[in-house]
């Protein structure tokens, strides 16, 4: 007897070099048992932090058109869908239509979303996507893991203290997902300034009908580089967690946090390395060093605890 498969449409870009996206996204998830079908939003040679590069975009009738030839064979249910990055509203309605879709063929479909609209005070995405996000995207999400910038953008409300974070992550509650991690904040760590403060909160409905909200807090350490499909493949840990941490937010997050702290440990000394002495490593050299951290995927050492609010 097979337990019953558990398969992710995952819509995010692809890169033939590096790891972003969905590079980012399958390897971890199919690692950790998922089945993963993924649409390419885009395909390029590589992220856009390098010197050069080249490659398509998909439209959103091109997306339309392969979910069509899914449906038509009668294979399209799903546990999960994963998205993140898109800079395009007409391919992120397109998105929304199909997760309604597919919640409508299995109501137990879970929507994981990376609402990714900027990061400290400034949008990298067009304006017009935002309205989008909050009054269709969201709603239909189940799991969203947007930064502290992000957040605020989507409630109208900002966040200075662990209060207003928690009162934020409410708004978000209310709009639609039971679960959402703020990933990074701005708000100061009990560890000092070499730590960062990440927060969550699960909203989860008992046998009773009777509701309860877990919140928790992490201490996350500070990193002093910039990396790219960091995003991408936090959105896919805490997919791949929340399945096996059912109701647990406090376990989900150690272990996806740990991931995280892994292979960005991994990368950094390999890029050191590589740069040599004195000198910045290239973009080349700050690819994600997933292959490498296959063992850790698996099964993390928990390095990062979340406290219970």
């Amino acid at each position: 007897m097979y337990e019953m498969e558990c398969r992710v449409l995952s819509i995010q870009s692809h890169v033939v070099r590096g790891y972003v996206g969905n590079k980012s996204a399958a390897f971890p998830l199919q690692v950790l048992g998922f089945e993963v079908d993924s649409i390419n939003s885009v395909q390029f040679s590589n992220h856009t932090g390098y010197a050069h590069w080249k490659g398509q975009v998909l439209t959103a009738d091109e997306l339309h058109v392969l979910y069509e030839g899914i449906k038509l064979n009668n294979v399209n249910h799903y546990d999960y869908v994963l998205t993140g990055y898109t800079r395009d509203t007409s391919f992120l309605e397109m998105v929304v239509d199909i997760v309604q879709e597919l919640k409508r063929a299995n109501p137990n479909l879970v929507y994981v979303c990376d609402p990714v609209l900027g990061d400290h005070g400034s949008m990298y995405v067009p304006e017009n996507l935002h309205p989008v996000y909050k009054n269709k995207v969201v709603p239909v999400a189940d799991i969203i893991t947007p930064n502290q910038f992000e957040a605020e953008l989507l409630t109208g409300k900002n966040v200075s203290t662990e209060k207003d974070a928690v009162e934020v992550m409410d708004l978000l509650h209310n709009m639609g997902p039971d679960t959402v991690v703020m990933t990074s904040s701005d708000l100061p760590s009990r560890l000092g300034d070499r730590f960062l403060v990440a927060l969550g909160s699960q909203r989860t409905v008992k046998p009773d009908g009777t509701r309860s909200t877990q919140r928790i807090r992490m201490e996350i350490p500070k990193v002093d580089a910039v990396f790219v499909g960091t995003g991408d493949l936090f959105a896919a840990m805490m997919l791949a967690w929340t399945h096996y941490h059912p109701n647990d937010l406090k376990s989900a997050c150690e272990k996806t946090f740990s991931v995280m702290h892994h292979v960005i440990q991994r990368t950094i000394s390999y890029a050191h390395d590589m740069a040599g002495p004195g000198r910045s490593p290239s973009p080349a050299q700050l690819e994600l060093r997933m292959i490498q951290s296959k063992a850790d995927i698996e099964d993390p050492a928990i390095v990062v605890e979340a406290t219970v609010l």
